[in-house]
């Protein structure tokens, strides 16, 4: 993910996309789901994935523990959001950012516009709501993104 240097040249876009993805293979790995099974759908590892943050620790965590969990998950909802909505990652500067640039995902909403989500924000955004639940962080995002039907509208 990002260079532990700050004085190394930033990763391009399919570097970021290539880590993020071989982070959730391993995390589908780490849980039991073979790498091609995740590959069809990496819905496939919420039922584990879900079993496994509802066992950890959290109130033992120390900052480390989080900054590996917010990785574990940025890049699984990351890599999800590419291969079951065919968005893809963007790289965008951000002055606000300890880095100079920020990686969003961007995809074409059912209307046809399109929209970017920071997985990192969504992510976040579940620890300050605990209990972690990994299909609450994936339907914020994909409702940010606009890629699943609006209930409030869509209905006959």
């Amino acid at each position: 993910m990002p260079p532990e240097n700050p004085q190394q040249a930033p990763p391009a876009v399919s570097e970021w996309a290539e880590g993020a993805h071989l982070n959730a293979i391993e995390l589908a790995s780490m849980l039991g789901v073979a790498s091609h099974l995740y590959e069809e759908d990496p819905l496939a590892i919420l039922p584990g994935l879900q079993n496994y943050v509802n066992r950890l620790p959290l109130g033992e965590f120390e900052q480390s523990d989080w900054i590996t969990l917010h990785t574990d998950l940025t890049s699984y909802l990351g890599d999800l959001l590419v291969r079951r909505h065919e968005a893809s990652w963007v790289k965008e500067n951000d002055s606000t950012s300890p880095t100079g640039y920020r990686f969003t995902i961007e995809a074409e909403g059912m209307n046809k516009k399109t929209y970017r989500v920071e997985p990192y924000d969504v992510v976040m955004e579940e620890f300050e709501h605990l209990p972690i639940e990994i299909g609450r962080m994936i339907a914020n995002a994909e409702v940010v993104l606009h890629v699943t039907p609006d209930i409030n509208t869509d209905l006959p």
